[in-house]
């Protein structure tokens, strides 16, 4: 089949300028975001949000405000025209939309691998038929650690494993579960930041927002700007969870505590992942550099717990998105 031919059909545009939007959304972003200096992760992701959200309606939109949009006429005038390099061969030899291809599969794959999968495995809890799993007793340190923290009490379940880890999962039967390991490893105030983390993340999984979020990530598998822009509003969430654990229980050290024992354990506290499940050496530095960064945060005091603000550079930071990206087919 002609990749040309199918990058120039109806779903092939689509999918181009998806691509081609979400990337120049996710970068515009990103600069306002350093431009501006805004602190508060709760408005940082709302500015990678637009980078997720906008590339799937962009094209339908422009085409629905402009007929036109996609004729030589206008793309003449486009800051950038897609059709010009698809038909490009780089040294006579690599056709640009080969290349193109080549790099929606990688996306691809990445999605597939790396969110997806691990994801659908994690919503279900622990699968290891090793591991034995009990609901925390009552009196337990872990059960004495979630009191207060969420009413109704969070369901605590204790994972019989040494490696010390700690992760929430949502759906019908919400829960948090800890290992034996880290348990033992904890002290009770590091213990009762680490759920309040966690019931941080499960307090948040109820708003639709996210839940959409994820479900443009979803439709949108194929794009390396929503790839990029979803996985910093993945790591804001982490920020925001982090500020409503230091909120709730006044110690942003011990969670920094917490963070740095569970750096140099074999497991991270990572969405997606069991306790004791390995990670690839790409996978260990991202999440390695990112937990560093949450643990500077903590330790510079950049906790915030702001959750409006800076609206009018939001709508200015749209409105370039979405003016810039009208040229851009």
């Amino acid at each position: 089949m002609d990749l040309t031919n199918l990058l120039i059909a109806y779903p092939g545009i689509y999918v181009v300028q998806a691509f081609l939007h979400s990337m120049s959304a996710a970068i515009i972003a990103q600069r306002a975001i350093l431009a501006w200096n805004i602190r508060s992760p709760v408005v940082r992701q709302k500015f990678y949000l637009i980078a997720v959200f906008a590339p799937v309606v962009s094209y339908p939109l422009y085409q629905w405000l402009n007929p036109d949009r996609g004729s030589v006429n206008f793309r003449l005038g486009a800051l950038f025209d897609s059709g010009r390099w698809i038909n490009v061969e780089l040294w006579n030899v690599l056709p640009v939309a080969l290349l193109f291809v080549l790099v929606l599969a990688a996306a691809t794959a990445v999605f597939l691998f790396q969110e997806l999968i691990p994801i659908l495995r994690h919503r279900s809890g622990p699968t290891d038929p090793a591991s034995r799993t009990e609901p925390a007793a009552r009196g337990s340190p872990a059960a004495l650690a979630a009191e207060g923290l969420a009413d109704p009490a969070p369901d605590i379940q204790i994972v019989e494993d040494d490696d010390p880890a700690i992760h929430s999962v949502i759906g019908r039967s919400p829960a948090i579960y800890l290992t034996t390991g880290l348990v033992r490893s904890l002290q009770p105030v590091e213990l009762r930041v680490a759920i309040a983390h966690e019931v941080a993340h499960m307090r948040r999984s109820r708003r639709p927002l996210l839940i959409v979020a994820y479900v443009v990530r979803v439709l949108l598998f194929f794009s390396a700007g929503t790839l990029v822009a979803f996985r910093k509003a993945a790591a804001e969430e982490e920020n925001i969870c982090d500020d409503w654990a230091v909120e709730a229980t006044g110690r942003p050290d011990a969670l920094a505590a917490v963070l740095e024992k569970l750096r140099h354990s074999d497991a991270y506290e990572i969405e997606g992942h069991e306790a004791g499940e390995g990670l690839s050496s790409i996978e260990h530095m991202s999440y390695d550099l990112m937990v560093r960064e949450r643990i500077r945060r903590l330790a510079d005091g950049e906790s915030t717990t702001a959750t409006t603000g800076d609206w009018l550079k939001f709508a200015v930071t749209l409105a370039s998105i979405v003016i810039l990206n009208y040229y851009i087919v």
